[in-house]
């Protein structure tokens, strides 16, 4: 490299990491209840508490990976944050904007920077349209004019997803499982988001055309700058595309830090759990490893009511009686890892349990 090379490298900044960033999405105790009516005068007997207080930001330019089991609120915090569902209570603020309870019409300004991308391909795209329509229905109904019209500006869009201009006309029935999901992909960059919520993404697609479309998402960040909340359960995606996890359990968030700290010495019981939940190819790798798997007990409870105390307990090992009684927060134990347990593991100080005792 000779000396003007070296001059102009150093004058390219280098991206700050996700921590240092501004919070482009902050949540501060964010719940939704779905009530339960019986009787014949239909009066609420009980509620589904599907997400109970949560708290994250998602920071500008990061992708924040959100796993947990099936069940424990992961798609419904994703509707509440697009505000396709109304929250029964808590915070959401975009930008320093709080949006919790907009009506319709000053969300509609909001719905151009945050864009979200569903699970099932199939179900999201109309069968009785066309692509140019699906994708281009963004357009007419924020009314955005571009340069060269909406043909031009989807046909674009189309060929930055990895399809053909060609494919126009053509309806969704045409198409596989992952082209389809490229064509959602489409319809959520047109108005150019500044936040896209993936909601598991690729789950319904094949293995072998996962990794494609995680590959596509991450070089369209790349490429935009965009902010992605990425939920997903299969923990090698999450691990691939993320720059930080949180980790849900029973409607509540019980850890998050960044990537690497996560997967490399995980706090929570639960997080452990799931971590030795992966396939390893060979066996022989997990003996040497020293990692062995655990097998929670019991079944998860019932978001209708959930155990007192922490809700991990009832399947936990390491549980004691003040487990039973008081709700642990989730609380800093180093920096950039949040935990929400009353006997971590891998943190300072921590008292190691036999998870098989």
């Amino acid at each position: 490299m000779t000396d003007t090379q070296a001059t102009q490298a150093a004058a390219i900044p280098s991206p700050a990491p996700a921590s240092d960033r501004e919070p482009l999405l902050t949540v501060t105790g964010l719940t939704r209840h779905f009530p339960i009516r019986s009787g014949l005068l239909r009066r609420q007997t009980g509620a589904v508490r599907a997400v109970d207080g949560i708290d994250f930001t998602v920071n500008a330019g990061e992708t924040l990976g959100v796993v947990g089991e099936s069940g424990c609120g992961k798609s419904t915090m994703g509707r509440l944050v697009t505000r396709l569902d109304e929250p029964t209570g808590g915070k959401i603020e975009f930008e320093g904007t709080d949006i919790t309870h907009l009506g319709v019409g000053k969300m509609r300004p909001l719905r151009r920077d945050i864009q979200m991308i569903f699970q099932d391909p199939y179900s999201s795209l109309n069968p009785r349209h066309t692509v140019g329509t699906i994708v281009g229905a963004p357009f007419r109904l924020q009314k955005v004019q571009t340069e060269g019209g909406v043909k031009k500006a989807v046909q674009e869009l189309l060929e930055l997803c990895g399809l053909s201009p060609e494919h126009y006309n053509r309806y969704p029935h045409e198409f596989s499982g992952g082209q389809r999901q490229r064509i959602g992909i489409a319809r959520a960059l047109a108005l150019k988001p500044k936040m896209i919520v993936a909601d598991e993404p690729v789950s319904a697609l094949d293995v072998s055309i996962q990794a494609q479309v995680v590959n596509l998402l991450d070089d369209l960040q790349k490429e935009l700058g965009l902010t992605y909340l990425i939920i997903a359960h299969d923990l090698s995606v999450v691990r691939h595309v993320s720059d930080r996890v949180a980790v849900m359990y029973l409607g509540k968030v019980v850890e998050i830090a960044d990537r690497d700290s996560l997967y490399g010495s995980p706090m929570h019981p639960y997080t452990n759990a799931l971590m030795s939940a992966v396939p390893v190819p060979d066996p022989r790798r997990r003996q040497r490893d020293g990692r062995e798997r655990i097998l929670l007990k019991g079944d998860v409870p019932s978001p209708i009511n959930p155990p007192s105390g922490c809700r991990f307990r009832t399947r936990c090992w390491k549980a004691q009686e003040i487990c039973a009684t008081q709700e642990p927060p989730l609380a800093a134990l180093k920096t950039g890892h949040q935990v929400a347990c009353h006997f971590p593991e891998n943190a300072p100080g921590a008292v190691v349990a036999d998870a098989a005792s």
